[in-house]
């Protein structure tokens, strides 16, 4: 049976602007091609900043969305670990293999890939998606496994995991604060773990947020509304934290992490930030501190689906909401409105997918 050739997607229509519409379905163009019914996505935050217009370079047309898992339709004739039927976790970072970026791991910068679904190319958020360079941007579900779960590993979890854990040198005994419980905050609270700090302090102004980070592990918490927050560390470190993550992507709480790292700490950047920040250097060039920050490369994956096979790693945890494709509007609407609705990641389905299918 031939496939269709429209379907519905969630287009971007410029600053503050999507629609569910139909549009054209996607054809492979590459021979490294392969095309994949969507049978769950979700909504990044960074969705959200492409939708205030923080991401200049997401034209008007562009299907959204970098998550998702789904079942492969068709394949390119290059493509050789993955054949239709076969159902796959979809990366938010597409990586040719072949590059130097990609030969050092750095599959953020690969020269024919990184970030590129929904922001250059159309993206997850969408019944169908052309994934280019499919043998490596693309990655075999275990039998049995949770596939709502393993939406988490597309982004979230790799993201929170390397730009956070990794490139902050979370080590044993350390000191560790989270600016933002969001998803990516939550995500990172979660990894950080596996590297036994004695302390993990987490920053937000929810409430219920604060409440459930204590559940997923967190030993302190702090409630920044009050304009407090570097105050209320302070009283509970010697001197600072060893390691601040910032984790929401703004003025403010980039602000808190310069003001609560200790002397050889470091600061890991996994906000994303629409607008600039003021780099307090006159104070932090004699700390002797680290500054990093990055774009998620997405080489832990295969670890992080073992620790969720090994039961280890509990992603599901972090879902909060559930809607249908033809839902995905009234999705925006609660992610975008987290705090009143108490939600953390959405997962939004298509309604012929199921575990077993």
């Amino acid at each position: 049976m031939t496939r269709q050739s429209t379907m519905k997607a969630l287009v971007y229509l410029g600053p503050g602007k999507i629609a569910w519409e139909t549009v054209p379905a996607p054809a492979i163009l590459h021979p490294t091609d392969a095309i994949i019914k969507v049978a769950r996505t979700t909504i990044c935050g960074t969705d959200l900043h492409i939708l205030k217009g923080d991401v200049p370079t997401v034209s008007s047309g562009r299907i959204l969305g970098h998550e998702g898992v789904g079942v492969v339709e068709e394949v390119g004739s290059a493509v050789r670990s993955f054949k239709k039927s076969d159902r796959v976790l979809i990366s938010c970072i597409t990586s040719c293999g072949k590059c130097e970026y990609c030969k050092k791991q750095m599959y953020a910068h690969c020269e024919d890939g990184g970030w590129i679904l929904g922001h250059l190319v159309d993206g997850t958020q969408a019944e169908y998606v052309r994934i280019p360079h499919a043998d490596n941007s693309l990655y075999p579900i275990p039998d049995g496994e949770d596939e709502e779960a393993l939406v988490m590993l597309s982004d979230i979890f790799p993201t929170g995991f390397e730009i956070g854990v990794l490139y902050g040198t979370v080590k044993p005994g350390d000191t560790v604060a989270i600016i933002g419980a969001g998803p990516i905050g939550m995500a990172t609270l979660l990894t950080a773990q596996f590297y036994s700090p004695s302390k993990i302090i987490m920053i937000d102004t929810d409430r219920s947020r604060l409440d459930l980070a204590r559940k997923f592990g967190a030993t302190h918490v702090v409630n920044s509304a009050d304009g407090n927050a570097v105050e209320a560390v302070l009283a509970q470190t010697k001197d600072g934290v060893d390691v601040a993550i910032e984790a929401v992507g703004v003025r403010q709480t980039f602000d808190i992490c310069q003001h609560i790292v200790r002397p050889g700490g470091h600061i890991a950047n996994i906000g994303v930030h629409g607008k600039s920040v003021d780099l307090e250097l006159q104070k932090l060039w004699i700390q002797n501190i680290t500054l990093t920050t990055g774009l998620v490369n997405t080489n832990t994956t295969p670890m992080l689906l073992k620790t969720v096979q090994s039961k280890k790693l509990a992603p599901a945890n972090l879902i909060t909401h559930h809607f249908t494709f033809d839902q995905i509007l009234k999705a925006y609407e609660v992610f975008g409105n987290a705090a009143a609705e108490n939600a953390l990641k959405v997962v939004i389905s298509h309604p012929e997918s199921t575990m077993d299918s």
